[in-house]
């Protein structure tokens, strides 16, 4: 567990969310807490801390939410209020609102995926200036406009009905699904902002159609709720582990939980338009043409770009380098030229193991880098390790009568230091490589 804070938690005593703490903290979100508005920018200046949680309670609440954004600006800071009041506040004003705390392994996951979100958002703006610097903007896309797309799983129920039509009331289209199969003839057919899985007597329905979802690439970021017939009826940790983003009771109002559904939706939306965002570069005429990476050059300019914010937002940066490993069985494939035709496709799946705030480069035919935002270089190599081990279970063709060859790579590892420059963390990320050879 980690001794560094996470977590800023407003609150003006531990009535209402010192549970909530209690249970973050159990699962290394550790805490620390405020009890003034005032006493919470002192601490945003003190630790770099990456989100907030806000009880309602505390003296104007709602407008105590810019300034704690502008303390840490250019970092975005993501809110999760909790109180009565929070569903009543306009949108916007908080990434998360709720009448009351959370299990403490959902606040958990919805903390997370804000987190990663606020990180990628940063990562849009540098790599939207590093490529008008150079003479070619982005080609963003046009932001989807359209209503948000809501998929209603389960036997009609007239809770599950109401649920229903409080999404509509909030401008969503609602597409219902009666059957297991049903619900995923439409999730292939049609893109969907969020699902809401009826529980009902029997929760199988609603876990199987959970479950495929989690094991399909496509699906899998879709955010899944489970509404259940009452409270208690079943453990919530385990839901949360099995990657629900909400579990609703059926006594919660619709309104609550149709807002609840809502902001799940627009923050899936979101982020498909980031990672959109971010995936146009490898269509750029800057890129590598076999792989759709960043050249060396670019990568350069960029890493300096990543590491100056890096400092300006008070995050860690890491910088990974990954180089095929020189065995006899590439060393032959080396020969006649069956290296050079797995290479790209050896990048393209560099390029896929990152998450979507990351930067992947070819600095070399058979040399890559990985710009990693908001990582300390343990978590680093275990994520090199790991795109390193998924590539090292691939076998390439090595041509006719030949057994097919797989690439190990030598990884090696710098996390930025205070004051230092761009070109030194990669020199030493480089040597990391040697000194591991």
């Amino acid at each position: 567990m980690t001794s560094d804070p996470r977590i800023l938690v407003v609150a003006p005593d531990d009535d209402l969310i010192g549970s909530l703490c209690q249970g973050l903290d159990a699962l290394g979100w550790r805490t620390v807490t405020a009890r003034s508005l005032a006493g919470a920018v002192q601490v945003l200046i003190d630790w770099p801390l990456e989100t907030v949680i806000l009880d309602t309670r505390i003296p104007d609440a709602a407008d105590g939410v810019t300034a704690l954004r502008q303390t840490v600006s250019p970092r975005c800071l993501p809110v999760m209020a909790i109180g009565p009041e929070a569903v009543d506040w306009p949108p916007g004003v908080a990434d998360i609102a709720m009448s009351s705390p959370p299990h403490a392994a959902q606040a958990a996951l919805r903390l997370e995926n804000l987190v990663r979100s606020a990180i990628a958002e940063e990562e849009v703006s540098l790599r939207e200036a590093t490529f008008a610097a150079r003479g070619e903007p982005l080609p963003l896309a046009d932001a989807d406009l359209s209503p948000l797309r809501v998929l209603a799983a389960g036997k009609p129920d007239r809770h599950f009905l109401a649920l229903s039509n409080a999404l509509v009331a909030h401008g969503c289209e609602v597409v219902a699904a009666p059957t297991p199969y049903t619900a995923f003839d439409y999730l292939h057919e049609r893109p969907f902002d969020a699902a809401v899985l009826w529980g009902a007597e029997d929760h199988a329905p609603a876990l199987s159609i959970a479950s495929g979802m989690k094991r399909n690439t496509r699906l899998y970021h879709i955010p899944a709720v489970l509404y259940l017939r009452g409270s208690g009826e079943i453990n919530l940790s385990e839901l949360y582990n099995r990657g629900f983003a909400d579990v609703a009771a059926a006594d919660t109002p619709e309104d609550e939980t149709a807002e609840r559904i809502v902001a799940l939706a627009r923050h899936h939306r979101r982020h498909v338009a980031v990672r959109r965002a971010l995936e146009s570069a490898r269509g750029s005429g800057l890129t590598d043409p076999a792989t759709g990476l960043f050249t060396p050059e670019l990568f350069a300019s960029h890493l300096a770009r990543i590491a100056e914010g890096a400092r300006l937002r008070r995050r860690p940066l890491s910088v990974v380098v990954l180089r095929v490993s020189e065995t006899p069985a590439v060393t032959e494939a080396r020969k006649d030229g069956w290296l050079d035709r797995a290479l790209p496709q050896i990048g393209a799946m560099v390029s896929r193991l990152i998450r979507t705030e990351d930067t992947a480069a070819r600095l070399s035919p058979d040399v890559f880098a990985l710009a990693l935002p908001a990582t300390r270089g343990p978590s680093a190599r275990i994520a090199a390790d790991r795109i390193a081990a998924v590539i090292g279970c691939t076998a390439f063709d090595a041509g006719p009568d030949r057994s097919p060859f797989v690439v190990e790579f030598e990884v090696g590892v710098a996390e930025v230091a205070p004051g230092e420059p761009p070109a030194a963390v990669l020199e030493r990320a480089s040597k990391d490589v040697g000194s591991r050879a």
